[in-house]
């Protein structure tokens, strides 16, 4: 939802800037990941919108189901921030808000996603070969997530950023097909 990204930006900048402020930007994500988890499931959804509860009780609920998820507090900066979220009434776009900042946390510290299918599972051995040919071929280090589709009949489509590559058996017939039509 795009209303819910652009509510969500202004937040997941602000958690960053703090995360980088205090050297703290794994223990944010792990934070962030942990919330975004506990914000999507349809209880919380269910509490998140109930016009009953109030923004202090709302907050305290997400500590508690946070602490409690972890075996461990949050910081006071993270506590905070769950607060100003509650008191906005932006519980509802945590995982927009994680998403957002984990883009700032892979761009500060060069990483690119890389969405891989393939019409087979990939072995291992195979998996990291591309993945070490995809880092070579951008320059930077590359955390890649593997589906799997056998639409595609054989081969991989690779997506990094905006950059598509498609070296599927199915893109390569579509491919063929619009040049035979011209």
């Amino acid at each position: 939802m795009a209303e819910n990204v652009t509510l969500a930006r202004p937040y997941a900048e602000a958690a960053f800037q703090l995360a980088k402020g205090g050297n703290a930007l794994a223990a944010w994500s792990d934070v962030l990941s942990r919330l975004s988890a506990m914000a999507a499931r349809p209880e919380m959804e269910e509490c998140i919108g109930n016009p009953r509860l109030s923004p202090v009780q709302l907050a305290q609920l997400c500590l508690d189901v946070a602490a409690s998820d972890a075996g461990s507090g949050l910081s006071i900066d993270q506590q905070n921030f769950v607060r100003v979220l509650a008191d906005n009434d932006r519980l509802i776009v945590l995982p927009e808000i994680n998403e957002l900042f984990n883009e700032l946390k892979h761009g500060h510290e060069g990483i690119k996603d890389a969405e891989i299918t393939s019409a087979f599972v990939l072995d291992e051995a195979t998996l990291k070969t591309l993945v070490a040919d995809l880092e070579r071929k951008f320059g930077c280090r590359i955390q890649a997530t593997v589906k799997v589709d056998a639409e595609l009949i054989g081969g991989v489509r690779i997506a990094v950023g905006d950059e598509v590559i498609d070296a599927s058996v199915r893109g390569k017939l579509a491919a063929m097909a619009t040049a035979l039509k011209n």
